[in-house]
């Protein structure tokens, strides 16, 4: 293998940059519907996965713990996010840079924003680990947490948080290997970090006689085991985003270009996520078994969320190669292809989980109590579904046109501030969880229609730049 790569000529520069991208999928040339579609499915597959082995969490602790165990490790979801979520939105800037330069076919560009990229995971991921172990007991306490759980809430998230460094690093890899077409890779390495996760969930648990303590050790050895996994294949690259670790530096340049693109993303993810502690909060308020009903079924209902979230990852990668080739007709077809493959994962997995909503729950948990409000959520949240997938995948193909800032104020106004509203009026004045889960379809599509409306917009901006590039004298020399 190749260790360094020097060029003598711009010949053989790009000759070894484009025998680099045969190698990986072509998404500026051909039809796309099977592109996205193959694109798609291996990150669907991972995410799928990954829901799966958090589910394995849930289902082992509920089993062979107890439903005061289960709803512990449910009570922390929203929370971790909160903390999580601002760094983690800067990987969808990694993904836009890195798939722009790619597609604009300049190595330097793609291996400046690699290492750029994977220090600044490194960094966040200290960051968040510390923000997390010094904050989750009050944010939990603030959240009204059901006191026969909170000490086992506190326990799982502390614990849970020393893996975020290793969590980031690989989500940051994740993106740069995506983002030059390569959606195999990552998922093969969830697949057996997350076998041995479910492994030592059982070991701990069964064997061990842990409670939520031993599923937070699972989790994070799992999660150090991704990114010598992930790492160790960046490093083997013989491509434009191998990863030399001498060359591991913060490019300014590239920097403010992933700031300004992952920074409104992960506010975006911040927002989505105090609307939904604040949510998480008004559930806590029926006490522990509406916590865990709350926690399974959303925890189901996420196998369809992120089977959507796979187009999101493929219309930022998509988008982002096109808008660096300048093919921008492309884009059009990118938001036709994906709007399609929303509405049948809607019809064919949200009518799954109506139908075998009561048998999914019921692996989690053998209490009727549990499963009767946990099917109750699920109809209400499945019945207007396609709403969320467009509001989660439409932002994709904005930031990979460079247009960060209008997704993130169309989740604010539509979805959380929305949500806040609802709280404090139609949920105060009539405090039942039917009506506390109903606000999810109503922000949703509020938020989705300024998402389809900030598509149009960028859109139309791309095209009138062009426009008068083209008709500049200077930029025709």
């Amino acid at each position: 293998m190749v260790k360094n790569i020097q060029f003598t000529t711009d010949a053989k520069k790009a000759n070894y940059f484009m025998n680099t991208k045969k190698r990986e999928m072509d998404m500026c040339n051909g039809p796309l519907f099977r592109k996205i579609l193959i694109f798609s499915l291996p990150i669907m597959a991972m995410n799928i996965l990954q829901l799966l082995f958090n589910a394995a969490d849930m289902i082992v602790v509920g089993r062979f713990s107890s439903s005061r165990a289960l709803a512990a490790v449910g009570a922390t979801g929203a929370l971790i996010n909160l903390i999580v979520n601002l760094f983690m939105g800067l990987s969808v800037g990694t993904s836009v840079i890195v798939a722009q330069d790619y597609g604009a076919d300049n190595p330097e560009a793609v291996s400046r924003s690699v290492h750029t990229s994977i220090l600044i995971s490194i960094i966040s991921g200290v960051i968040v680990m510390i923000a997390g172990l010094i904050l989750c007991k009050p944010l939990l306490v603030l959240m009204g947490t059901p006191q026969d759980i909170i000490g086992l809430s506190a326990l799982y998230m502390k614990i849970y948080f020393l893996g975020i460094p290793a969590s980031m690093i690989y989500n940051f890899g994740s993106a740069i290997l995506r983002a030059v077409g390569d959606s195999r890779h990552p998922m093969y390495y969830l697949v057996f970090t997350g076998i041995i996760n479910v492994i030592l969930n059982l070991f701990f648990i069964i064997v061990m006689h842990m409670s939520v303590d031993g599923v937070a050790w699972a989790t994070i050895i799992s999660q150090y085991i991704s990114i010598v996994l992930i790492m160790s294949y960046l490093y083997r690259c013989d491509g434009a985003i191998r990863f030399i670790p001498r060359q591991l530096r913060i490019d300014v340049v590239k920097l403010k270009s992933i700031v300004r693109i992952g920074l409104p993303a992960g506010l975006q993810g911040l927002l989505f996520s105090i609307s939904n502690v604040l949510i998480q909060s008004a559930v806590n308020s029926f006490g522990s078994t509406m916590v865990a009903a709350n926690s399974a079924a959303s925890n189901i209902e996420g196998f369809v969320g992120t089977s959507m979230n796979a187009y999101y990852n493929a219309a930022i990668t998509f988008t982002g190669q096109n808008m660096g080739a300048k093919k921008y007709d492309r884009i059009d077809t990118v938001a036709k292809v994906s709007t399609v493959l929303i509405f049948v994962t809607w019809i064919i997995l949200g009518g799954a989980v109506i139908l075998f909503g009561r048998p999914l729950l019921g692996i989690y948990t053998p209490d009727k109590e549990v499963i009767d409000l946990g099917m109750r959520r699920m109809i209400i949240m499945m019945a207007t579904y396609f709403t969320c997938g467009m509001m989660n995948v439409y932002p994709g193909l904005t930031r990979g046109m460079g247009y960060s800032m209008m997704p993130m104020l169309s989740t604010l106004i539509g979805a959380c501030l929305l949500r806040i509203v609802w709280l404090a009026t139609f949920f105060a004045w009539y405090p039942s969880f039917t009506v506390l889960f109903i606000c999810y379809p109503v922000t949703w599509a509020m938020a989705g229609i300024g998402q389809v409306v900030s598509f149009f917009y960028a859109r139309r901006q791309i095209r009138k730049r062009s426009s008068q590039n083209l008709n500049c004298p200077d930029a025709r020399q």
